[in-house]
């Protein structure tokens, strides 16, 4: 985890508007952990034969992650960019973002196989880019 933290110094200019940006990217980060624990709880509930709305809750709270942690991953390409993150904290950002899409595509009673161990990764992503950004240096 040490890799996701930057050690680099932002340039002269972003010093400023570096520490609100930072802000963000712990909010919308800590936003995505919350979606996936609301994914976790509309998911018990479509199994295994499903409840009424929990579909409904399930698709909205994918919406929500997709939105959260594509903000986070903007906020840490630009923080990135003004060398205040690391490139593996932006790279990772992006990462989980563009795996929330694939994680969606394979949800379906037919691919379980797939999206259970994928929703367990997204986890992982998510929750390491929420500490990794909490640990960041600048704020």
């Amino acid at each position: 985890m040490s890799t996701t933290t930057s050690n680099a110094r932002p340039t002269s200019g972003s010093t400023t508007s570096a520490g609100p940006l930072l802000l963000a990217l712990k909010v919308f980060a800590a936003l995505a952990v919350v979606a996936v624990l609301w994914q976790f709880v509309t998911a018990g509930q479509l199994l295994p034969r499903g409840s009424e709305g929990a579909e409904t809750g399930h698709a909205a709270g994918a919406i929500v992650l997709h939105v959260v942690s594509g903000l986070a991953a903007i906020a840490a390409v630009v923080l990135w960019r003004q060398r205040v993150v690391s490139l593996a904290l932006a790279a990772l950002a992006v990462v989980v973002f563009a795996f929330g899409f694939l994680q969606a595509a394979l949800g379906g009673y037919s691919s379980l196989y797939v999206h259970i161990p994928g929703a367990m990764l997204l986890t992982a992503g998510v929750v390491w880019l929420l500490v990794a950004a909490v640990r960041s240096r600048r704020a």
